[in-house]
């Protein structure tokens, strides 16, 4: 959303919409193949080491949700934008790519998400099957940049208001929409 009310919006988002599902997918596929290496005792579900694996990055994403809900704004007071948030103005399009591949693949809360999907995803026994899985989860997690930068691509002049509105609201509330998030996900 940032990107699409930036000065440069169609080369800023088409590059940060790119970088994202490069992003995502680098995560996945990196995860699945790691977790794919682990011992399985033959049981359901990955076995022992995979079940603790699941576990912790669970809690990890338990402990995350929380962070976000001690560090979000008090009622009344002003949230702080994040510098990469203010910085979207002057990004080009290879560095809104960049910029959008290190938040999908790199950031911890994506991070997480993303071993936590690659995890489960090496247990999908057939290669045509997993890799299905893998393009469906990846269609899934990056929908939530390619639908708006999509949308904005086809109506630009009748999405500039709602996108400003959304901005304030995202801004506003940010900290505690990926508390909620990270909770229901870990």
């Amino acid at each position: 959303i940032l990107m699409l009310l930036s000065p440069g919006a169609r080369a800023t988002s088409i590059g940060f919409m790119a970088g994202w599902v490069g992003g995502v997918t680098v995560a996945v596929v990196v995860f699945q193949l790691v977790a794919g290496l682990l011992p399985d005792d033959g049981s359901a579900g990955g076995g022992v080491v995979g079940g603790v694996i699941k576990v912790v990055l669970g809690l990890g994403l338990v402990v995350l949700a929380v962070r976000q809900w001690r560090t979000r704004p008090g009622p009344g007071a002003s949230p702080e934008m994040p510098a990469w948030m203010a910085a979207t103005d002057s990004l080009t399009a290879g560095r809104a790519a960049g910029l959008a591949f290190v938040l999908a693949a790199v950031n911890p809360k994506n991070l997480l998400l993303a071993a936590s999907a690659g995890v489960l995803l090496a247990e999908v026994e057939d290669p045509g099957e997993q890799a299905w899985a893998t393009v469906v989860f990846v269609i899934i997690a990056a929908s939530t940049v390619v639908l708006p930068v999509v949308a904005y691509l086809v109506a630009a002049e009748r999405l500039a208001r709602p996108l400003e509105v959304l901005r304030s609201w995202l801004v506003a509330n940010n900290a505690t929409i990926m508390a909620v998030l990270l909770l229901v996900l870990g």
